[in-house]
């Protein structure tokens, strides 16, 4: 049965499971984030490392997608990905992006923004000898975000790349690593009545100035 604009209409839920205030907060974004992560991981929830990556093209048109946070520290955030897929060409043009985290077990949403450039060789190399063979064959197979005839090709290729390689493919020069280096922090926690809480962190002059939003 299909679902009516109504059911949807009617869809509501209740956020009370916590609050965020000035005064309990971290005054380093940075912290706050790796508290609400550790306490996703913690609480077990369904791929709590599940972040969605929006860029902008050369049309101006907007798009996500969801890859996973494989680093996290002063210099940024980190994740790994094909450079010739649509967001690794789009950020090639445009090097902004948002990124959104978000924990619904929690009623957490986590929104970050910055610039982004590639991570170093070096790391890309120790991340990707860090992966399963299957996953390290598959960067070589996959011709992301290009129009293929069907999935016979994405089996053909691995088989290829497989024989070629065998236990030590070396690293695609078209795959590594992205660092989104923030200079805005949202941290959103849902409350009672819609009265949810936001603190947003901006960069001022260097510091991080933390400022409430209106819901």
């Amino acid at each position: 049965m299909a679902t009516s604009s109504r059911q949807l209409a009617d869809l509501r839920k209740s956020y009370e499971r916590a609050e965020l205030s000035e005064d309990a907060s971290h005054a380093d974004p940075l912290l706050q984030f790796e508290q609400w992560l550790g306490e996703a991981i913690s609480a077990q929830i369904p791929e709590p490392n599940a972040m969605t990556v929006a860029t902008v093209g050369s049309d101006l048109r907007p798009s996500t997608r969801v890859v996973l946070i494989k680093g996290c520290d002063h210099r940024g955030i980190v994740w790994y990905t094909n450079y010739d897929s649509r967001k690794g060409q789009e950020l090639a043009g445009n090097p902004y992006a948002a990124l959104q985290f978000h924990w619904v077990e929690l009623e957490r949403v986590v929104r970050i923004e910055g610039r982004v450039g590639r991570t170093s060789g070096e790391e890309s190399d120790a991340y990707y000898a860090s992966r399963p063979l299957d996953s390290r064959i598959g960067a070589w197979a996959s011709p992301q975000s290009q129009v293929i005839e069907d999935r016979g090709v994405l089996v053909k290729n691995a088989a290829r790349y497989g024989a070629q390689y065998l236990l030590h493919p070396p690293r695609p020069p078209h795959w590594g690593g992205f660092r989104l280096v923030p200079d805005r922090w949202e941290f959103w926690q849902g409350r009672k009545s819609r009265l949810h809480d936001r603190l947003r962190y901006r960069l001022d002059g260097g510091a991080w100035v933390r400022e409430r939003l209106a819901p």
